[in-house]
């Protein structure tokens, strides 16, 4: 079902760029009807999120309170689906306190853990073991879908869908900000905009694909992904990228959308931190690298691995 999964395992970086590459489209014949644009994303992601909990039974959200999983879990209840939602983090987590109010509002089931900082501790040694790597992204990333993941499983879930790849679709990146105003803040560049978002698709495979494949695959998780259902993909890249970022947003048209369908607007429009700020993961880091003295996050992450 996962297009980036191939004969039960992960597909090859090149077979992964290859695909993508072989459905890019080209900038002059884009969807510039705003409307229709909008009605054929929504429709796109509603029958890739159908497909993907058909039979599951009850199943999880990969929950942070941002406006992806914010839209997954809000249409998985419009759809009278059965589902939970999961979230993590440490003290003074941004994406626990979202979750709780949204949740509330909205009568999500919700679990969530506010790790201790041993707890913490705990989750980053076995993600870096995991993993086989020590670097910052990719360990305090990875670190999140670990620990959430694990909430899930103590649930009894482990059948899970997430947001994964909207930041590539609907230019949810500073350098997504960079290719729109490389000629300035008045001359906007939706065709470059438009080109990094293929090349952001091309390089998810190394950069998110591998890491999520990795942990899941040692949890024993089904992981899936109805943002990078292929309908969806090619849906959202053929809407213009003038509907996706601007000088003050990004992920516009997903943003609109879930206001469209009566989310509220304080959280369709939540200015949300990466995962690994919103836990607070990465403070976390800081606190461990300087209890067992590290100078710094690299050298006491290189120290896990080692």
């Amino acid at each position: 079902m996962e297009i980036f999964i191939k004969d039960k395992g992960l597909i090859k970086q090149e077979e992964w760029e290859h695909l993508i590459g072989s459905i890019e489209t080209s900038f002059d014949n884009l969807e510039t009807n705003k409307e229709r644009a909008k009605r054929k994303l929504k429709e796109s992601i509603e029958i890739a999120i159908k497909k993907r909990t058909e039979n599951t039974g009850k199943f999880g959200v990969l929950f942070s309170g941002g406006v992806d999983s914010t839209f997954i879990a809000y249409m998985c209840k419009k759809l009278n689906l059965n589902f939970t939602c999961f979230t993590i983090g440490i003290e003074n987590s941004q994406d626990i306190e979202y979750a709780k109010k949204i949740a509330e509002i909205y009568d999500f089931d919700l679990k969530y853990k506010t790790l201790l900082l041993d707890e913490f501790e705990n989750i980053l040694k076995d993600t870096v073991k995991i993993l086989k790597s020590s670097e910052i992204v990719w360990a305090s990333v990875g670190s999140v879908e670990n620990a959430v993941l694990k909430l899930a499983i103590e649930n009894n879930v482990t059948t899970l869908l997430t947001g994964l790849g909207t930041e590539e679709l609907f230019a949810g990146y500073q350098r997504h900000d960079e290719a729109l105003m490389k000629n300035g803040t008045d001359n906007f560049d939706f065709e470059a905009l438009h080109k990094e978002c293929w090349n952001g698709l091309k390089n998810m495979w190394h950069r998110d694909l591998l890491r999520v494949y990795k942990i899941t695959k040692h949890l024993g998780i089904d992981i899936r992904t109805p943002f990078l259902d292929l309908d969806v993909i090619k849906t959202a890249m053929n809407a213009h990228p003038m509907f996706k970022l601007d000088k003050n947003d990004k992920k516009i048209i997903l943003r609109e959308i879930a206001e469209d369908m009566g989310l509220d607007k304080e959280f369709a429009y939540r200015k949300k931190k990466a995962a690994q700020y919103g836990s607070n993961f990465v403070k976390g880091i800081d606190k461990l690298a300087k209890k067992h003295g590290f100078n710094t996050k690299k050298e006491y992450l290189q120290r896990l691995l080692s």
